[in-house]
């Protein structure tokens, strides 16, 4: 053996205790989930003692099932709108706030804001229930005003989660962008400052930039958490009224657990990992991109 090979084989081998780990523990699951949505798996009757090998039969069965588009629809949409854009947005200009507010006032914000992250889940999601509910909080408060307020959980589900998890998750995001604008160097700021950039010029062509990666990583982190929301929405609505706010998660759960289909459950949520994965690549390779400009 090389000294080349021996000094790569002495860095590579710590790394082997943990690529055994994440092969018990995570390409393990996944094969077993793999082998599961091809076959006819069930909670109930032959299936379940003797499940047999149908193939690709429940990935054909996806296509012609006309609430699984529906279901993608409703995921693309839940992910979109409360991660990319509000939990993005929200998360970054609190943060913009919080850099240039007193210490008091920004101990006041960040207080109320991560108090909705550190909830769990559970509890969050029966206060986002009671808030939405014919006869919860919001309604209360619009019957103050003298307006009646529509049973949200029922008449508008999807704004209803959206808003809900976009309570619950903007701490992450403003807590990960407060970290990057403290590390911005102050005396690029401060040159920006002399050069006769303003506020809004200064965050768009220097602050903005020079935490790109920190951005993307952020979205990466916070798509694919949103992506496997599922105690939120089915504390609130469980899907429903009928499929209209049942994204993939629920799905795979209805089919899998409440109709006894494992097999074709376990393809949907295979569907999942797959847009999961697709969205993830799309980050990565944006991480990497600078990286090779630079190179």
């Amino acid at each position: 053996m090389t000294v080349a090979l021996r000094r790569r084989a002495v860095r590579t081998l710590p790394l082997v205790p943990a690529a055994i780990l994440m092969g018990i523990f995570l390409l393990g699951p996944i094969a077993w989930s793999l082998y599961g949505s091809l076959t006819d798996a069930a909670l109930t009757g032959r299936a379940a003692a003797d499940p047999q090998w149908v193939g690709l039969e429940n990935y054909a069965r996806l296509l012609s099932d006309p609430v699984f588009p529906q279901s993608v629809g409703l995921t693309v949409l839940f992910t979109l709108v409360s991660a990319v854009l509000a939990q993005t947005i929200l998360g970054l200009g609190v943060a913009v706030i919080m850099t240039r507010a007193s210490a008091r006032l920004g101990a006041v914000v960040a207080t109320v804001i991560v108090a909705a992250w550190i909830l769990p889940e559970l509890v969050a999601a029966f206060v986002a229930y009671a808030f939405f509910s014919q006869d919860g909080t919001l309604n209360q408060l619009l019957a103050l005003l003298g307006l009646e307020g529509p049973n949200w959980l029922f008449g508008f589900p999807m704004i209803a989660v959206i808003i809900a998890n976009i309570w619950r998750g903007t701490a992450f995001s403003m807590m990960i962008y407060q970290a990057a604008l403290d590390d911005v160097p102050r005396d690029i700021i401060e040159a920006a400052m002399l050069d006769g950039a303003n506020g809004a010029k200064r965050l768009l062509h220097v602050t903005l930039p020079m935490i790109r990666q920190t951005i993307t990583t952020t979205l990466m982190l916070i798509t694919l958490q949103t992506l496997s929301v599922f105690t939120l929405i089915w504390v609130m609505t469980a899907g429903g009224p009928g499929n209209a706010s049942t994204t993939l998660p629920l799905y795979a759960f209805k089919e899998a657990f409440r109709f006894g289909n494992i097999g074709y459950g376990t393809a949907i949520a295979t569907v999942m990992l797959v847009v999961g994965a697709i969205f993830a690549v799309v980050y990565i390779r944006a991480l990497r991109a600078p990286r090779e400009r630079i190179a």
